[in-house]
């Protein structure tokens, strides 16, 4: 088969799979009509004397308000179909003044390609491109105010419903970042190739109709709280899933026509530079996905966003090619004019585009402010990485607090009774007679076996519970581990800025679940993966990741983002640069979660990790750094430590500590040290 004979093989199956969405459409209408039309006979014959009697005339009276009826509901299907927003994909509109580079570029692939020149260029935080169709009318720009004397603008209207005609082409920033301008106009010609066929009057049709039924679900999945708004959701609801069942098997066979006649197109631009820059795509989505779940997510947990997603997959896939030799020729690529050069303002782009992605992902306000700031990748070790690590570790110190753990052990010398490594290292070792943890099959049970609770565990629930000893009654855990101070009913002090607050509620049945990037709400099925996941750990470790997740959901549940409605006036960083205002919807923010919520044995892995780093910077003149693959890293002496991990997991699960003092013996950490805390 030849390109041209392809060309026309896809576009004639793609055009009898639209006519064939067309055609249910045409039945659903004609469903529709068919009481009137039975109506209309019952009418015509009586009035002509054939269709006369008793019988005949309820009949006529019964089919004419059945058919009024469903001539009432057809148009008021029709008419949410017709006039539904359709769904579209958050993005950052490229203005043509603000990349003249990018749109020559577009328009002169459209010109080889003989297709029409998409509408517009926007940009989205994601490694793939497409065409989005932004017709609809509620989708449209605002009106540009025109002088009355103003005769250029005679030919504008035939002009606007060309253009308005034409889809918008969406492209991956990152694309534009870390690809060369050959390689993007490589990746982009089979997608401006779907110009063509989605100019056809049947496509068009085809996908409008596809949208509204969309749109139309959606519109009746929205909550309603009259009984009669709801029975409408639910008839409208029907009727329109309906269809689109109908319509599911030709529209898939209409999309995949179109792609497979604008592959055949595309076929005569740059085919052998298209292969080379088909390697780059798969390289620069594990660049952009290992950026955003290592590096981006720690920053938006506490409040900050990095400005320069983009530049940061750049460094992120250097230093992949730096430690792949399979990669080694991509960093040779970077002598070439990079794609991102098309843009007047790459920097605003930039940073456009990272809001927005923090917005997507992980479900930022959205507008800028003291708690959400954008961070630049030079103080990202400051001002996320150190801020992280010791915010971590306050944490952890208050929930030993509320165990009544003590801060120093017995013959310690003065001023070291403050926050230290040595605190959670003697609280988390087992002794040589404790049995480990049993597998718990009720989250609120005791870990210490039948008859024999775990005292940590006794004096988080009855904390949580709000149960105090009485005066002459010593504290749970009393002895070897009895909390400082003579006040035993006094509430245990608190290191970190929420020194009011109170403790977490550990044994508290109605605290709120965790919710770890604002995820869903875990569920009793989640509830019980999480007990299998603590099963592997100790008694004491299984309750102190009880506590810290506890503590986590009530500081989540506080400083939630509270950003889900459209901003009142774009926070754009730079003048013409922001996400689209007409397309947001931010009621089901994010969008995308990048990561299921943390297991407890993760959360208590992090923290004491993050604890050891805060000794490790405290007392050995260590360093917070950034990797661009692994996020947050310690420096010790420039160099990245990478051996700390195995050491905390054997202190989590089996609670030895031999593996990590070693560890922190030969850096010279001293865990007795106290550590400064936020």
């Amino acid at each position: 088969m030849t390109g041209i004979g392809g060309v026309e093989m896809g576009a004639l199956a793609a055009r009898t799979r639209a006519l064939a969405v067309l055609r249910v459409r045409s039945r659903a209408v004609a469903v529709a009509l068919l009481p009137a039309a039975a109506a209309v006979i019952l009418l015509v014959g009586g009035s002509t004397g054939h269709l006369v009697g008793g019988g005949w005339d309820v009949l006529r009276r019964v089919v004419s308000v059945l058919a009024l009826c469903v001539l009432l509901a057809a148009a008021g299907v029709a008419l949410v179909v017709a006039r539904s927003r359709p769904a579209v994909t958050p993005t950052v509109t490229v203005a043509e003044e603000s990349a003249p580079d990018l749109y020559r570029m577009v328009r002169d692939l459209a010109d080889r390609l003989d297709v029409p020149a998409p509408s517009a260029i926007a940009l989205t935080p994601d490694c793939d491109s497409w065409l989005e169709d932004r017709a609809h009318p509620r989708h449209g720009p605002p009106p540009v105010d025109r002088h009355d004397d103003d005769l250029s603008g005679l030919g504008e209207p035939a002009r606007r419903r060309s253009a308005a005609a034409a889809p918008v082409l969406v492209i991956g920033s990152p694309f534009l970042w870390w690809m060369r301008v050959g390689e993007l106009r490589a990746v982009l010609a089979p997608v401006v190739a779907g110009t063509g066929p989605s100019a056809h009057p049947d496509i068009a049709a085809a996908r409008r109709f596809i949208r509204g039924l969309d749109a139309a679900v959606a519109v009746a999945s929205a909550g309603r709280r009259d009984p009669l708004s709801r029975v409408a959701c639910a008839g409208l609801g029907w009727v329109s899933r309906l269809l689109l069942r109908g319509c599911r098997e030709h529209a898939t066979g209409m999309e995949r026509g179109v792609a497979a006649a604008a592959a055949e197109r595309a076929q005569a631009v740059d085919y052998g530079l298209r292969i080379v820059a088909q390697e780059q795509v798969g390289l620069a989505y594990a660049g952009w996905d290992r950026l955003l779940t290592r590096v981006a997510l720690p920053a938006w947990r506490m409040g900050r966003w990095p400005s320069r997603l983009d530049v940061g997959v750049v460094a992120a896939l250097t230093e992949l090619s730096r430690r792949d030799r399979l990669a080694e020729g991509f960093a040779s690529r970077l002598g070439e004019r990079p794609a991102c050069d098309l843009l007047e303002e790459p920097g605003t782009m930039d940073e456009a585009v990272s809001l927005l992605a923090a917005r997507l992902f992980h479900g930022g306000p959205a507008e800028t402010g003291p708690d959400w700031s954008p961070v630049g990748w030079g103080e990202y070790p400051e001002e996320v990485v150190d801020r992280t690590w010791r915010t971590d570790a306050a944490r952890l110190h208050r929930v030993l607090d509320t165990l009544g753990v003590r801060r120093a052990a017995g013959g310690t010398a003065p001023g070291t009774d403050g926050p230290t490594l040595a605190r959670v290292l003697d609280h988390l070792t087992i002794p040589d007679t404790e049995p480990p943890a049993p597998s718990p099959t009720d989250p609120h049970a005791g870990y210490g076996g039948p008859g024999a609770p775990h005292p940590e565990a006794d004096a988080a629930t009855e904390t949580a519970s709000g149960t105090a000893a009485g005066p002459g009654t010593p504290a749970p855990g009393a002895g070897a581990q009895a909390g400082y101070g003579d006040d035993l009913d006094a509430p245990p002090p608190g290191y970190g800025d929420d020194l009011d607050a109170p403790p977490p509620g550990y044994g508290d049945h109605d605290a709120p679940p965790p919710r770890y990037g604002d995820h869903d709400a875990p569920d009793d099925e989640d509830d019980d993966e999480d007990d299998d996941d603590l099963a592997g750990t100790t008694a004491r470790g299984a309750a102190l990741a009880a506590g810290l997740s506890a503590q986590l959901a009530r500081e989540e549940a506080q400083a939630r983002p509270g950003g889900a409605g459209v901003p009142s006036s774009l926070p754009g960083p730079g003048a013409g640069a922001g996400p689209d205002a007409a397309l947001w919807d931010g009621r089901a923010l994010p969008l995308l979660p990048l990561q299921p919520p943390r297991t407890g044995r993760e959360i208590l892995t992090a923290h004491i990790t993050a604890m050891v780093c805060c000794a490790a910077m405290d007392t050995a003149g260590a360093a917070p750094g950034l990797d661009w693959l692994d996020g947050p890293s310690l420096l010790v002496d420039g160099a990245r430590t990478a051996d700390l991990a195995p050491s905390v997991l054997s202190l989590v699960e089996t609670g030895d500590p031999g593996p990590l003092r070693a560890w922190m013996t030969d850096l010279g950490i001293r865990p007795e040290k106290p550590v400064r805390l936020v």
